[in-house]
């Protein structure tokens, strides 16, 4: 008899890019297959101060944008709100989101959705959130997700919490941001156009919104003092070990950080909570 277990069918789902070469796969999915679960620019800790500053209660409906591999998810149900829906467009990301289990009362779904063209009910969430996915989108997109993310949120209390990369400082020369874009998306296989700071306050408040709160850390993914604080140190060793098995893996890897110690100086992870203030057309 097949096992019910939900952990036991979250491990027997391939995660997205599985079948992918390591040369050509997106640089996050490569990095989830050598065993790294947190995949934020800003870390746990980013993200912990997010969802703290996101004041989930009992009785909020949660909405999480392009969840992934649920790393926040988990840590979204341990705040136990009365509901929480993952959203992903990629089938095995939906399939291995839909194992969650919550440790209370929460409702649980994931849905395969585009960030932009949901399919929710408007004003269906009281908090809804998003990390690492606005940044890979060309500016028209990220106008549309956050135009999605208003929709949904609902007209009383809504919170809206972004946690992506930035770029500094907020003068930083446009050509130098292009050469930083270029790089990135070298490296990554994956389109990267992060704003600055400025850049995406502004943004946020083009299409309705009005920031509450915020705050910076280092873009320190692939740092070890960063992987250690983010996976544990077993966990690290593990990661660092089918790197070294795997040549293609462990060239993307260190291409990946080349290029972000190259932009250290330019590169940061970003945080801000807004909450919806007009309606948008």
């Amino acid at each position: 008899m097949a096992s019910t277990d939900p952990r036991a069918l979250h491990k027997s789902i391939p995660i997205p890019g599985d079948g992918l070469d390591a040369a050509r796969m997106p640089g996050h999915w490569l990095l989830a297959r050598l065993g790294k679960r947190v995949l934020r620019p800003g870390g746990l800790e980013l993200t912990r101060w997010m969802l703290d500053a996101l004041d989930i209660r009992g009785d909020d409906r949660v909405v999480e944008l392009a969840a992934g591999l649920g790393a926040t998810a988990r840590l979204t149900l341990e705040r136990v709100p009365a509901a929480y829906t993952a959203v992903d467009r990629d089938p095995a990301a939906v399939a291995r989101l839909g194992t969650l289990a919550a440790p209370g009362p929460t409702e649980v779904a994931a849905v395969r959705g585009d960030a932009a063209d949901t399919g929710l009910p408007a004003g269906s969430a009281t908090v809804l959130y998003g990390e690492a996915m606005l940044t890979m989108q060309p500016e028209p997109t990220k106008r549309r997700i956050m135009r999605e993310a208003h929709r949904l949120l609902a007209d009383t209390g809504g919170r809206y919490g972004i946690h992506e990369m930035c770029l500094l400082p907020e003068d930083l020369d446009p050509e130098h941001a292009q050469e930083i874009t270029r790089d990135l998306g070298a490296a990554i296989h994956v389109g990267a156009r992060p704003l600055t700071p400025r850049g995406w306050a502004g943004l946020l408040a083009d299409e309705g919104f009005t920031v509450t709160a915020r705050r910076r850390t280092p873009m320190a993914l692939l740092e070890p003092r960063r992987l250690i604080s983010d996976e544990g140190f077993t966990q690290t060793l593990g990661i660092a070990g089918r790197a070294l098995r795997d040549p293609a893996a462990r060239r993307r890897v260190l291409q990946m950080r080349r290029v972000f110690r190259r932009h250290q100086a330019h590169l940061g992870a970003i945080s801000l909570i807004a909450t919806p203030t007009t309606s948008t057309s």
